[in-house]
């Protein structure tokens, strides 16, 4: 029994890791939809997806995300909810929601 107490904290623990250490938000990487149509998930440290796009055009001209110049990245997100700006970067320790691996980690630093 007390193994398994063990092992069930450990899971819990191993799951509770924020796939951003430090940031608010994570972008997922491009998902194609098919017919041209792409989506990227926004998601909060809990892997919820808390925004998002879905396009068939550039995602850097649709005002949700500022991209920077090649190699192209994600490097600002505005909550199309709140109208607050994150800046974007990547992460060496950013983590995945499922299968959607974590391209940039975003944080509003008060500006």
């Amino acid at each position: 029994m007390k193994f398994t107490s063990i092992v069930s904290i450990a899971l819990l623990a191993a799951s509770a890791n924020a796939i951003c250490p430090g940031f608010n938000f994570g972008i997922g990487n491009q998902m194609s939809l098919g017919s041209g149509i792409n989506r990227w998930d926004v998601y909060d440290d809990s892997c919820n997806v808390v925004d998002g796009l879905t396009t068939n055009q550039n995602p850097c001209d649709e005002g949700i995300f500022g991209c920077s110049p090649p190699p192209v990245i994600f490097n600002r997100y505005t909550s199309t909810f709140t109208g607050l700006v994150y800046a974007c970067r990547t992460d060496p320790n950013s983590g995945t929601c499922g299968s959607d691996v974590i391209s940039v980690c975003c944080r509003n630093d008060g500006n």
